[in-house]
């Protein structure tokens, strides 16, 4: 059985990209249910699935952390994890849909919470935004002058910060290996994404999605077209992830791949990263 993906909202979860991928749990926001509901909600869903991974935006209203945090507390599990996404809101939507995919394969429950940070590094996420957008998130500083900064811009937020003009020599620095490119157009003609980005990115799939509700107040702007480009199929999604070293997280016993556990939060310790014997057997992915 899939270990259940949770998120925060319904924009987060996208049409899946082939038949096998499962849906997510859409958890239900504190003004719409007292404290007991959300603890026989996730208790529920512990006890079909047995494990938990939530995502939330890190822009989530405090509230919304703090309850999850306390159902996680007041139902004493270690079971549940709890990942915050700095990416923006359909960049966070991809995230989850790969990691829908990949818990339907093999992977322990430990090892597939702590790959959501090891696939975040790998999804191109931006935005084109029109006259006067101030995306105030990111470390960027627009044109202060003339017709430039009152004309459109290209914006990548992930993995690294960059702004251009569409219109210029300039290009966002997309990725070195084969992607689909998600995009959400609101306000905006898409035909730069598709066509232009698409092009310059070599993205072999363009799909797309309605305009996640967060997407306006995360880019400063409604009149943008919002993009995201990730790698869809699941069997690269696999060997990315069973290529990186599994150690056993010394607080909860859990393997995990990267530097921390993504159910208790434990640090690895620097004497546990020890080489991985020779010969070690990979799982298989889904057929």
């Amino acid at each position: 059985m899939p270990i259940a993906i949770a998120v925060t909202s319904p924009d987060m979860v996208l049409p899946p990209t082939d038949q096998h991928t499962p849906g997510a749990h859409v958890l239900t926001p504190p003004d719409q249910q007292d404290f007991a509901a959300a603890l026989a909600e996730t208790g529920a869903l512990l006890d079909r699935y047995g494990y938990v991974i939530a995502l939330y935006p890190s822009t989530t209203p405090r509230p919304y952390v703090q309850r999850l945090h306390a159902v996680r507390a007041m139902l004493e599990t270690d079971r549940m994890a709890l990942l915050p996404s700095d990416l923006p809101p359909l960049g966070t939507a991809v995230l989850v849909r790969q990691l829908r995919q990949l818990s339907a394969c093999d992977f322990s429950p430990g090892v597939l919470g702590s790959s959501a940070r090891l696939l975040a590094h790998y999804i191109y996420a931006g935005a084109l935004l029109g006259s006067g957008a101030r995306p105030d998130r990111l470390p960027l500083t627009l044109p202060a002058t003339g017709s430039a900064r009152s004309g459109p811009c290209a914006v990548l937020a992930a993995p690294t910060p960059q702004l251009v003009r569409p219109d210029g020599e300039a290009v966002l620095s997309g990725p070195q290996f084969a992607t689909a490119l998600t995009y959400a157009a609101g306000g905006l003609g898409s035909d730069w994404v598709t066509g232009r980005l698409a092009r310059q990115w070599q993205v072999q799939q363009v799909h797309p999605v309605p305009v996640p509700a967060t997407s306006a107040a995360w880019w400063g702007t409604s009149k943008l077209v919002e993009f995201a480009a990730a790698i869809p199929d699941v069997v690269l999604l696999y060997q990315m992830v069973s290529s990186v070293r599994q150690e056993a997280c010394h607080w909860c016993g859990l393997s995990l791949i990267g530097d921390r556990c993504a159910f208790c939060s434990a640090p690895v310790a620097t004497q546990d990263r020890r080489p991985r014997a020779l010969g070690t057997t990979r799982r298989r992915a889904l057929a």
